[in-house]
């Protein structure tokens, strides 16, 4: 392809830049270059032809409520977490999946951003080590179905149901939407094969600081000056 992209570089909004910078660099980044004034800061890290780029805006842009994911391949999976254990941060262990057989594991940035890093290169059997605690691999469908159940407002039943259209005695968990307007909640399994297999699912929100809430902010406000 001709005239296509010749980089990119991901972008993460932090509350505090100089944590944020210290953290990632325990996965062997360092500043490249930084600049800004008192409302904004911004820091440019690289990793060898790695780059990732911080910025800390006041006020902030926007608030997520569920964690961004990071996915960062190491090349010693165990010096990155002992570095990071060292350093105060928890990492859980997830396994040995088909894209990180030298193994996986999760963690956070200051920010609350999951971040998950694995190894590429395998490592024998006999040396691999259990998942901590025996915990399931991280989900995003599980941290959408925690972020609900800490706000409340869910609907007592799934309504997604079984494929001849039974009902599904679960609990609702998760809330799903598609670019057409449908939405529906539905338990944690149903929510996973409606994900897979219905076109254009993702994983809905609550939060009332949507695109009918920016529109609104936007609508010129009645003076009320003189008014008692």
């Amino acid at each position: 392809m001709h005239n296509g992209v010749q980089a990119q570089v991901p972008v993460l909004y932090v509350a505090d830049a100089d944590a944020a910078q210290q953290f990632y660099q325990l996965f062997g980044y360092s500043e490249h270059r930084s600049g800004g004034d008192g409302e904004s800061r911004w820091s440019y890290l690289q990793c060898g032809d790695l780059t990732l780029l911080l910025a800390a805006v006041k006020p902030r842009l926007f608030t997520v409520e569920l964690p961004l994911l990071i996915y960062l391949y190491v090349d010693d999976l165990e010096a990155t977490r002992e570095r990071l254990t060292t350093a105060g941060h928890a990492v859980e262990r997830a396994g040995y999946p088909e894209h990180a057989p030298g193994g996986e594991c999760r963690t956070t940035d200051p920010d609350g951003n999951v971040v998950l890093f694995g190894q590429r290169r395998a490592v024998p059997e006999q040396a691999r080590v259990e998942r901590t605690g025996g915990e399931p691999r991280f989900s995003l469908i599980r941290e959408a179905a925690e972020a609900v159940s800490r706000r409340g407002g869910a609907p007592e039943r799934c309504q997604i149901g079984g494929p001849r259209g039974e009902p599904c005695p679960e609990p609702a968990e998760v809330k799903l939407a598609d670019g057409w307007g449908d939405t529906v909640w539905g338990c944690m399994a149903h929510a996973d094969e409606a994900l897979l297999n219905a076109r254009g699912a993702f994983l809905a929100t609550e939060d009332s600081r949507g695109l009918g809430a920016f529109l609104q902010a936007r609508q010129p406000q009645p003076d009320r000056a003189g008014q008692g």
